[in-house]
């Protein structure tokens, strides 16, 4: 299989189901004549043309409601935030308006909706502009969150989201654009809603999703290897909904779990997910579920502070250290 970077297996994603149903379109900030913020977008101005990939103001609210009413009206909007902090200017469109068109109307509305954009850390950008909202969305009925850890997911995730009928919050990783791996040329989906188990092993198992899959949990997993720990890897791919079940029979193999994932600890992701092993696999578990997260502050500046207080492998080996040898 062809090696093709991120932000192509997004553009391939996209451009391919526009061509397949001309109801889909793409709109947000410098989509268009700049190409896309991060590239995601090269060259499907002059093939689409303006009508359907669209340059908006920087006013997320508007094109969000945009969006929205486009969906409701039987067309499958993509909007691109350029991240997703700025998606808070537009909360009220897609969890009061997205999120509760198809219960509120009784079924006679769906809202084939598709919001992307990178989320979390991606260097020294600030407070402000390194949070992660997984968890956010994850508690809003009537959305499904997605959230890919390569090219190959990113793109067979995104063309499933865009053909789901109902709203789809898809957060990639500024960090991840130029990352490459390995796409098939011929088309195919990956259904929302199913986890993947990335590696096999027998000692603990690693649950995880998203960048901190390569940039945390596979070089902690080379580590651990050399030790002779046979770690197995869950990449959730969709944290909403979370397969659970791929997740419980992995424990029940493995007998010990450590969570990854980089929002912060209240609320999150880990700790739905900590409960719900300890409830449906106590039994099955040598140790206590061990979670890695953000530490639970705003992120600093400075990069040796960023280290510290964003999940690493260090972090990671101590906790799988830990319920290895409890």
């Amino acid at each position: 299989m062809p090696e093709i970077a991120f932000r192509d297996a997004i553009k391939e994603a996209m451009s391919e189901e526009m061509r397949r149903d001309e109801k889909v379109f793409l709109m947000g900030e410098e989509v268009a004549e700049y190409n896309g913020a991060y590239k995601a977008s090269q060259g499907m101005l002059d093939e689409f043309g303006p009508k359907r990939v669209i340059d908006t103001p920087i006013a997320e609210l508007g094109f969000a409601g945009i969006g929205v009413g486009a969906a409701s009206n039987g067309l499958r909007p993509i909007i691109e935030f350029m991240t997703f902090n700025f998606s808070l200017v537009a909360i009220d469109q897609i969890i009061n308006s997205a999120a509760k068109m198809l219960s509120m109307s009784a079924g006679q509305y769906n809202v084939p909706i598709v919001f992307r954009g990178p989320t979390g850390n991606a260097g020294q950008l600030g407070a402000q502009h390194s949070q992660n909202f997984e968890n956010w969305y994850a508690n809003t009925p009537g959305l499904k969150v997605v959230v890919p850890a390569n090219p190959h997911d990113a793109k067979g995730l995104l063309k499933s989201s865009i053909r789901d009928n109902d709203p789809v919050i898809f957060m990639e990783s500024e960090v991840m654009y130029g990352d490459k791996g390995e796409v098939p040329s011929e088309e195919y989906l990956i259904p929302l809603g199913k986890a993947e188990v990335k590696k096999e092993g027998s000692d603990v198992t690693i649950v995880s999703f998203g960048k901190m899959i390569p940039r945390v949990v596979l070089p902690a997993m080379e580590e651990l290897a050399k030790n002779g720990i046979n770690a197995e890897l869950v990449d959730l791919r969709t944290v909403r909904p979370i397969d659970y079940a791929t997740v419980v029979e992995s424990i029940k193999k493995t007998n010990r779990c450590v969570i990854v994932e980089e929002a912060w600890p209240l609320a999150s992701i880990s700790s739905e997910l900590a409960y719900h092993i300890q409830r449906y696999a106590f039994d099955y578990l040598d140790a206590p579920v061990m979670r890695i997260t953000n530490r639970d502050v705003p992120l600093p500046y400075a990069p040796t502070l960023i280290e510290e207080i964003l999940p690493n492998v260090k972090r990671t080996l101590d906790a799988v250290n830990a319920v290895m040898y409890k």
